[in-house]
């Protein structure tokens, strides 16, 4: 576990050690099977899978980068435009979430396995049944880390969560508990899931009341809960920029007054998540459909 946390090289050995993946799924996979999702060594096992996961697209072998990857020849550099959230436009994501996804391997072997479903499950499994909190932030953690990316496969992962295997309770159990790291893990991977665009109307309809439900009432004061809450108001940005109905919801969810206080906050210590909720009002303004609503 503390080697897999000594960067790129390490991470790389690690990968390329023949069996070592397999068998912290398989050693996962048996304490699943036995009910035992507690125990410490899996813990390890997930923590070191987090780890492992870290950067993955870009630190994959050249062998799977040109599989995986091939579709990228056919995005144009030029339609790359700055902006507040990345710089990839819409259209780009869109073209790449339009892409055909490789199709996936049935017995995947080492380093392929960081990303098959597979894992995917068992990280979910784990995130709803483990009460260890380590276990259930580097499971969190791990997700995170597969759909940070904007190539074909962090999107086949974040797909995969939300409609395949039906992850979006799971972590929205989690945005509720007292653990900050946890809460806030859980928050970032569903921030990176809300940048896929075929997914926001499923991820609006499950989580996003619960989104606004934990938003505080004004910025808090410690540095993890202030870019949790920045991160929930960038989650709520993506879900609600194209859609005057889940701009709707978050209305409805009685969002407003907390964003409004949020972004009016003057201190200079933790202006992060100012930023984000002004960021997040200038956006929920465009939809000019709304404009009485919000005055009400």
């Amino acid at each position: 576990r503390n080697m897999s946390s000594a960067g790129p090289e390490g991470r790389k050995k690690m990968r390329e050690c023949e069996g070592l993946i397999d068998s912290l799924v398989y050693y996962i996979q048996g304490a699943i099977a036995d009910h035992e999702p507690n125990d410490k060594a899996t813990e390890n096992c997930v923590c070191i899978l987090h780890n492992l996961s870290y950067q993955l697209e870009i630190e994959l072998p050249e062998s799977y980068a040109q599989s995986i990857y091939m579709q990228r020849r056919n995005i144009s550099s030029n339609d790359k435009t700055p902006g507040c959230f990345g710089t990839r436009s819409r259209r780009v994501k869109e073209k790449q979430q339009d892409t055909p996804l490789p199709e996936e391997k049935s017995n995947p072997k080492g380093v392929e396995s960081l990303w098959h479903s597979t894992l995917i499950r068992i990280y979910l499994s784990l995130i709803a049944k483990s009460t260890r909190n380590y276990t259930q932030e580097a499971s969190l953690g791990a997700l995170q880390n597969l759909t940070a990316g904007t190539g074909p496969m962090p999107f086949a992962v974040a797909r995969t969560v939300v409609q395949k295997a039906n992850g979006l309770p799971s972590i929205r159990a989690m945005l509720h508990v007292s653990h900050p790291a946890v809460k806030k893990t859980a928050v970032s991977l569903l921030r990176n899931l809300s940048r896929n665009t075929s997914l926001q109307s499923d991820i609006a309809r499950e989580v996003l009341p619960d989104l606004v439900s934990v938003l505080p009432e004004c910025v808090p004061g410690s540095d993890i809960a202030c870019e949790t809450t920045a991160s929930i108001c960038y989650t709520l940005f993506n879900l609600t920029q194209s859609s005057s109905h889940n701009a709707r919801l978050l209305l409805s969810a009685q969002g407003l007054p907390k964003v409004i206080a949020i972004s009016m906050n003057d201190s200079n210590t933790f202006s992060k998540a100012s930023r984000a909720a002004s960021v997040l009002l200038y956006s929920l303004w465009s939809h000019t459909d709304l404009h009485s609503a919000y005055k009400k």
